[in-house]
């Protein structure tokens, strides 16, 4: 297994349930299986994922990284298995001679609707950055709210509803910003705008009253970083969820979002994918991986444009509010573009 440091920053801050971030630093592998390399990104993100000390410790220490990932070597580090699983999968893909998506699923999706996330400014410019967003194509928008006081939240997000129409998704993530009483003030007021969904109104181990939320209310709820805190086999049996948002990288792989993603439809519950601002290794295997998913949701990998720079260039940009999968073999980028 070949490995490669990278960092790239971010174009500007970004605030995150997690604290702010201003770059990305992480890992490429390369993965030879059966006489073909396949690639990975391990791009850690502390609150979610193993440290990236942790994370380049584990890295360096596999001597049959195939085997690693099934006997639980990796299970305590999720960016260096999602690295792993997906160079396994890469390598798999390109032996086919197939898309990774082809290779993972029956049926998949050629193209893909991703969400536009809108920041948690004030209403006018809220409302400017969501027109400039359908302009460019995005019939999905997702508006950062929890930092003000939940009305002023609502009247943004009618704001926007009233500037975009009905046919535009809206979803509202809080990141857990509010307790129960606070969620039920927003969800009382936001009843008529036909919301998609809100995500994660409740800190992350609030199973409990997120259900309680869906029991009292009509606007589906979305959990995410419950899902980094609390088991997934947890979030499904506590009925706490309309939609899980599945990140990969938090997730340790590809393969384990699929396995996720087909426990959750049997329970009747939605997955949006999405990442964890990575680099373009990893958002070519999110893109692949929600390729692969049955469902028409927006999904949430319209990221690059956060980053200044990347790992190599990026054959599936965002482009009228969709992403194409690219029909090379694997998740679609020359292995010599990363590691030559």
């Amino acid at each position: 297994m070949r490995l490669r440091e990278f960092s790239v920053a971010l174009r500007r801050p970004l605030g995150t349930a997690r604290g702010e971030i201003d770059h990305r630093d992480g890992f490429l592998v390369a993965v030879d299986v059966d006489g073909v390399t396949g690639i990975g990104e391990a791009t850690p993100l502390p609150g979610w994922t193993e440290s990236l000390a942790a994370c380049r410790e584990t890295l360096e220490s596999l001597s049959d990284p195939v085997a690693a990932l099934g006997d639980g070597t990796l299970d305590e580090t999720p960016a260096a298995r999602h690295a792993v699983s997906l160079a396994v999968a890469d390598a798999h893909a390109r032996g086919e001679n197939r898309p990774l998506a082809a290779s993972l699923a029956t049926e998949s999706h050629t193209t893909l609707p991703v969400n536009s996330t809108v920041g948690d400014a004030d209403l006018e410019s809220t409302v400017e950055s969501a027109r400039d967003a359908v302009d460019a194509g995005f019939d999905c928008l997702k508006l950062k709210v929890g930092a003000r006081d939940p009305s002023a939240d609502v009247e943004r997000l009618r704001a926007v509803r009233d500037a975009v129409g009905l046919s535009v998704a809206l979803r509202a993530d809080a990141n857990g910003a509010w307790d129960r009483w606070t969620a039920n003030r927003f969800l009382d007021a936001a009843a008529s705008l036909e919301l998609d969904y809100l995500e994660q109104p409740l800190p992350a181990a609030e199973l409990d009253g997120h259900a309680a939320l869906r029991r009292l209310h009509d606007t589906p709820i979305a959990l995410d970083e419950s899902l980094a805190s609390v088991s997934p086999e947890r979030v499904l049996a506590s009925n706490a969820a309309d939609v899980l948002v599945c990140k990969p990288m938090a997730l340790g792989g590809p393969d384990r979002v699929r396995s996720l993603a087909g426990r959750a439809r049997d329970a009747g519950v939605d997955v949006v994918v999405t990442t964890t601002i990575d680099a373009v290794v990893a958002r070519l295997g999110a893109l692949h991986v929600a390729a692969s998913l049955p469902g028409d949701r927006a999904h949430g990998l319209a990221t690059s444009s956060l980053l200044a720079a990347d790992v190599a260039d990026d054959p599936a940009p965002v482009r009228d509010g969709s992403m194409t999968v690219p029909d090379l073999p694997g998740i679609g980028i020359d292995v010599a573009a990363v590691f030559d």
